[in-house]
């Protein structure tokens, strides 16, 4: 005998599975957009990068033009606009104070900082510095252009920003750094997306150019999942790259659950 409602219990129950397997897929993120600090580029993210990619992650790079924290923020918002669902936003340094701006964005799930800065509302990132004052900061070794851009030193780059590298790489990261307008630094924060979103934070243990009890300070106050890379230099996103990814990884995880 023909027995509808068991044909349409069946139906109904594939229909269901169906919505949800759906459901779970549309929820995962698989997006990662990644912003680099100032006398930086891109291309530092090439390890990280490679690693995201390797593991089935749609990896997306902002070029940062330094030209000002709002033209920052823009660029921000320009590539995640491009992205289908929901992303997890990533920086280093300086990029901090631009994605914690730019974070506020509704397709924005997480937040990754990366040995970055992390103000709140109505704080910018040169007086956040000066509650644990960096060795670079004290040191003479920032530049600034005549028409206001700074800069450091390509002599002492290895020192400050990359002690964990070799003289070479550091060599052609210091000829190659973007220049970034002095008053970026002094960008004061409007709404803090950190305050709303979950946030990892990954603490550079031997960083000089952002002191690593600043770092531990943002984290503590915005309650971020951190890990510590103990001895990395303010480059650890390049020193640390496989460390760096997992942890943007367990990012992706922990929201997508």
């Amino acid at each position: 005998m023909f027995n509808r409602f068991a044909v349409f219990t069946t139906v109904l129950c594939a229909a269901l599975s169906s919505t949800q397997n759906l459901q779970a897929q549309q929820s995962e993120v698989k997006n990662i957009v990644l912003v680099h600090g100032a006398w930086a580029d891109g291309s530092g993210w090439r390890g990280v990068y490679d690693n995201l990619v390797k593991d089935g992650f749609k990896v997306s790079i902002v070029q940062e033009p330094e030209t000002s924290f709002h033209d920052g923020v823009t660029a921000v918002k320009r590539v995640l606009a491009l992205q289908a669902g929901p992303s997890i936003l990533v920086a280093h340094s300086y990029g901090g104070a631009v994605i914690t701006e730019a974070g506020t964005d509704p397709s924005v799930a997480g937040l990754v900082y990366v040995a970055a800065h992390m103000p709140d509302a109505g704080e910018n990132e040169a007086d956040d510095g000066k509650r644990f004052p960096s060795d670079l900061s004290k040191s003479g070794a920032i530049k600034k252009t005549a028409d206001g851009f700074t800069y450091l030193d390509p002599t002492q780059f290895h020192e400050y920003f990359a002690a964990d590298l070799s003289v070479e790489q550091a060599a052609f990261m210091a000829r190659s750094q973007v220049p970034n307008a002095a008053d970026n630094f002094k960008a004061v924060i409007t709404t803090p997306a950190w305050r709303e979103k979950p946030s990892w934070m990954v603490v550079a243990g031997a960083d000089r150019k952002i002191n690593p009890d600043l770092e531990r300070f943002y984290a503590k106050r915005a309650h971020s999942h951190t890990v510590e890379v103990a001895g990395a230099s303010h480059s650890v996103y390049v020193s640390h790259s496989k460390e760096v990814a997992a942890v943007i990884e367990e990012a992706a995880r922990a929201i997508s659950k």
